[in-house]
């Protein structure tokens, strides 16, 4: 079996690109999607499903090795257990730290000759052993800084925005922008021929009271919030979900 994990952990990335790139190499793989999580293995609900039900001789393939883990020492662990268990790991922008390149240079040892050489030959097969599993420990500690650098220039960018005199945060007036977006996505879920419904664009705005460019912009974000759900009954239950929350505040 081979599995395809893809990761994004911020609602602004799309995880459309890494699918891709994971399908147009291996067109079987069974494609796992995580969005909006942390760094912890534990926090990955979907990862751990394909950790439970990984085998030997099985292959999960990533993106890059950032979509494994952004934690180096979590995820140099991950990488030698699932090495150690027989499961091939591929990264397509990092294929020097694939398992199989792991365990060629593992299984390529310099043949001892049976002379006092064998002390030069044994001092370089280990060499290059401690060579390769650093190289995967440099792949995870630079996924690792990548992350927080990331975080620093975000924080940095804040900062800078603040003190220019921008606005930073939710603007008064936005709690209810958000209420009327939420309840005007359901009803275009729900009616609006692109998600299946009977009503064309200008019969929709009608019915949720808002412009044109609204209901664009509302359907554009539902179809790209969809991506994400197996199917559109899972998204409009989280749009009733939204709504359930917000009418029992209003009591």
């Amino acid at each position: 079996m081979i599995y395809g994990y893809c990761r994004i952990s911020t609602p602004k990335q799309s995880i459309d690109r890494q699918v891709r790139n994971i399908l147009a190499i291996y067109p079987n793989a069974k494609i796992v999607k995580e969005t909006y999580t942390g760094t912890k293995f534990q926090g990955r609900k979907q990862f751990d499903k394909i950790l439970n039900k990984v085998k030997s001789g099985d292959t999960i393939v990533f993106d890059s090795v950032s979509r494994m883990s952004r934690t180096a020492e979590e995820g140099f662990q991950l990488y030698q257990h699932l090495f150690d268990l027989d499961i091939n790991l591929v990264f397509l922008k990092e294929h020097y730290i694939d398992t199989d390149t792991y365990r060629n240079t593992l299984n390529n040892q310099l043949n001892m000759t049976g002379t006092d050489v064998d002390i030069i030959l044994e001092g370089i097969n280990k060499y290059l052993m401690l060579l390769a599993r650093k190289q995967i420990e440099i792949a995870f500690e630079q996924a690792e800084k990548e992350v927080q650098d990331l975080h620093q220039r975000t924080k940095e960018g804040i900062e800078t925005a603040r003190q220019a005199g921008k606005q930073i945060g939710q603007r008064k007036g936005a709690v209810f922008t958000v209420k009327k977006a939420i309840y005007a996505k359901r009803k275009i879920l729900e009616h609006n021929k692109t998600f299946g419904g009977s009503l064309n664009d200008i019969e929709t705005q009608e019915l949720t009271g808002i412009s044109r460019n609204s209901l664009y912009l509302y359907k554009r974000e539902l179809k790209e919030e969809s991506t994400h759900f197996e199917t559109l009954d899972d998204l409009k239950a989280k749009y009733d979900k939204f709504i359930s929350i917000m009418e029992k505040k209003k009591k």
